[in-house]
């Protein structure tokens, strides 16, 4: 590599060859032996017998020097392409024992993260004699993740420049393609195929190799609370051997059914194939949800109910049916309802784990008549969901009614009723706090439960104390029905002190957002809020929540309104620059500019004014 004295990796004043990092020997090279791990304990499948080299302590050093000087920043990108090249270079021969080895593999995932074409499939080539050892390999396992996630990156190189890379180096050898690495990996996987799906680490690859195979890249997050937001991360085109192998790998499941239903590592791979196969195949994705379905309905057959109930009542299991739920197309939805859920949905409801499959079951529901039936059912439970605290119920319920738009008057009334502020009307007014700190008119207002219902009367000592998540979420989808009248007038009713509250809270501060998101409330209704806001700007400013609401009222302001909460946050500049939140509003506002420079300030607030009404059409269009 040409270093002539040694020299620390973050000094970058001379070429890029004589920044790599000088080998353990004085050398340009990591020395090439290397120590032998300990044999594996009699069992270890993962290793395949296969006894795993182990980088020397010299080596580790010289690989951790290499990861410090990627994480700084290069002169050019020249510069840092003969880097990573000179790199290369030294990894050959190490590949296994970097990649298995913890420290290493995050460097080998950052080389391979910036590699070409022909560097990563170098790697992979020598790596792929040992799939398995690597595969199920808790370090290993990650850096075949990274190589796996570069494909749509790489690969518009292959080609003429991988050509010209090879002539540069004087390769001898034919290096194998991205593509036919990655299919000597499905057939790996395909041999082997429960044992590496059962396998934590094997799982891991298997779930990604899929998405690569599929040309669909999923979100990370895979939680519950993630089903709501978009799963897919990216979309690529991908070979037709890749879909054709995806396929071939997917009748694997069939063979091992049983164990993809009930294996808590077994069933994530079934589930992100789903995922997958929706998108790309959508006939394999309803031929496997059905031989699921099939399967599990096949179990301990009981006359009174369909066996699949027991599986709903299983983590494992149910998440796994979540899943099928999600992929599910209308028909197969319906004939899920009809033949396992109706009639067993409010005990379903109920369970701890059952009731988030029925949430599901809302959230997958596209026909109104389908919905129809669903909310004919639950409806009734709306109360007793509320007493044993499953609040997702509600909040699916009332989430699926504004996307649907239907049923909306009936979910608002029966809210009501559950709430006990239906009658007499009066109480009505107070269905806000009730629904954000989800209490019933009894218990929030500290009476007595009466035969008879009495008027509503607030002697304004009651003050709002905290905003609950699931209350605040219910209060948003209403607040997006067609007709959010009664909500807006139990709002505008909040004493200001109960509106700084749900404002400068966590969970409350979105309510705001879905106010001015909403398109089923007029200007003139959102002003009547807003107006009473800005009289408390300082309060707002100052507070983490309530500087994200005045943030957001900001935005969509006028600039006769700007001008008025400028004016009134300049009042106290002083203690607002000095405020470790209120100091960012001061600088978003420009009220120094306000206050120094009034005639450029309003130039430039009516110049954004402008902008944003421009991309809005825009988007509307």
């Amino acid at each position: 590599m040409g270093a002539q004295k040694e020299k620390k990796p973050r000094e970058r004043k001379r070429g890029a060859e004589e920044q790599t990092p000088k080998s353990p020997d004085e050398g340009s090279a990591p020395t090439k032996k290397r120590q032998k791990a300990p044999p594996a304990p009699e069992g270890k499948k993962a290793q395949d017998e296969v006894q795993i080299p182990r980088l020397d302590p010299k080596s580790v050093g010289y690989f951790r020097r290499v990861g410090e000087t990627l994480q700084q920043p290069f002169e050019s990108d020249e510069e840092k392409g003969i880097f990573i090249r000179n790199v290369f270079h030294e990894v050959q021969g190490n590949e296994l024992a970097l990649a298995t080895d913890m420290s290493g593999s995050l460097v080998l995932q950052k080389l391979l993260a910036v590699a070409t074409s022909v560097q990563l499939c170098r790697v992979l080539s020598v790596l792929s004699k040992q799939w398995r050892a690597v595969c199920c390999h808790r370090s290993g396992a990650h850096v075949i993740q990274t190589a796996l996630l570069q494909f749509p990156r790489l690969q518009k190189q292959q080609g003429a420049e991988e050509e010209e890379e090879i002539e540069e180096e004087g390769e001898s050898e034919p290096i194998r393609t991205l593509e036919d690495l990655f299919l000597s990996l499905g057939s790996e996987l395909k041999e082997k195929f429960l044992l590496y799906n059962k396998d934590t680490h094997g799982s891991f690859i298997v779930r990604t190799l899929f998405q690569v195979l599929g040309g669909t890249v999923l979100s990370q997050n895979t939680g519950r609370k993630a089903a709501k937001g978009p799963t897919v991360k990216s979309e690529f085109e991908v070979p037709e051997s890749f879909l054709h192998q995806l396929q071939e790998l997917c009748g694997g499941f069939s063979e091992h059914i049983g164990v993809f239903a009930t294996h808590k590592v077994a069933s994530l791979g079934i589930q992100v194939a789903l995922q997958v196969l929706q998108r790309k195949m959508p006939a394999v994705c309803a031929q496997l949800c059905d031989q699921m379905i099939e399967f599990l309905a096949s179990r301990n057959v009981s006359a009174e109910s369909s066996s699949l109930l027991v599986f709903l009542k299983d983590e494992t299991s149910s998440r796994l049916l979540e899943r099928i739920l999600e992929v599910s197309e209308k028909k197969q939805l319906r004939r899920l309802f009809k033949a396992h859920f109706q009639g067993q949905l409010q005990a379903l409801s109920s369970h701890p784990i059952a009731n988030y499959t029925v949430q599901r079951l809302l959230s997958a529901v596209q026909t109104k008549k389908l919905f129809a039936e669903l909310y004919d059912e639950l409806s009734p439970g709306l109360e007793d969901a509320l007493a044993k605290g499953h609040m997702g119920i509600i909040t699916t319920l009332a989430d699926t009614c504004k996307r649907l738009k239907y049923r909306q008057k009936e979910l608002l009334s029966q809210l009501m009723e559950a709430f006990h502020c239906a009658a007499p009307l009066s109480r009505q007014v107070a269905c806000i706090p009730l629904f954000l700190s989800l209490l019933t008119y009894e218990v929030y207002y500290n009476k007595e439960e009466e035969e008879e219902p009495t008027e509503h009367q607030d002697d304004g000592d009651r003050k709002l104390d905290n905003v609950n998540y699931h209350g605040s979420l219910i209060v948003q989808h209403l607040l997006h029905f067609e007709d959010p009248s009664v909500i807006l007038k139990s709002l505008g009713t909040l004493a200001d002190v109960d509106l700084l509250t749900v404002v400068c809270s966590q969970a409350g501060c979105h309510v705001l957002d879905a106010l001015l998101s909403s398109s089923t409330i007029s200007d003139k209704q959102r002003k009547k809020i807003l107006r009473r806001l800005r009289g408390h700007c300082m309060q707002l400013a100052c507070n983490k929540y309530g500087s994200r609401v005045l943030d957001r009222m900001w935005t969509t302001s006028t600039i006769g309104v700007k001008e008025e909460i400028a004016q009134k946050l300049v009042e106290k500049l002083h203690q607002l620059q000095n405020d470790p939140i209120g100091h960012h509003i001061a600088r978003n506002f420009a009220l120094t500019h306000f206050v120094k420079r009034r005639k450029d300030w309003e130039e430039h607030q009516l110049g954004e004014n402008k902008r944003r009404k421009m991309f809005s059409e825009i988007l509307e269009d």
